[in-house]
């Protein structure tokens, strides 16, 4: 029984994935009518907290101000954060590990192109205030309903 509900979780993940159509349901897990979803990008934007130099690392205050003043007027109908650890090659070649954080926005198709502008904009933005090598952005199409 697990391989079957894997299986059928496998193929709505790639289902998502690619973007395809996906049939709207009767009924929900929670009985409730699921309806059509609407197409979305999904942007992931992952933040790393140390500084190349060797500086302090960013701070939980430090980045809730970013987000307060650069994220939130720019995606105000709402986003995800999550705090994780995380690791990249720099551009030294080192192996740096981090105390992280991944913010999720959730934006119409339809302004991708205005979206494109704000997240390049927030990318930027933190890469001066914080002295990093590069914010990880990520983007995926989407099926969502609010």
């Amino acid at each position: 029984m697990q391989t079957k509900i894997w299986t059928g979780l496998l193929a709505g993940a790639a289902l998502l994935a690619t973007g395809a159509a996906v049939a709207p349901v009767a009924a929900g897990a929670a009985g409730l009518p699921v309806g059509p979803r609407d197409a979305y990008t999904r942007t992931e934007l992952l933040f790393g907290t140390e500084r190349p130099d060797g500086g302090a690392a960013v701070t939980a205050q430090e980045f809730e101000a970013f987000l307060d003043a650069e994220v939130t007027p720019r995606f105000p109908e709402g986003l995800t954060v999550e705090e994780g650890r995380g690791q990249y090659r720099d551009r030294f070649g080192v192996i740096e590990r981090e105390r992280s954080y991944r913010v999720v926005l959730l934006y119409p198709r339809g302004a991708a192109r205005s979206s494109d502008l704000k997240i390049e904009e927030i990318r930027r933005r933190y890469d001066t205030a914080f002295q990093q090598e590069a914010v990880g952005r990520v983007d995926d199409a989407v099926r969502a309903a609010f």
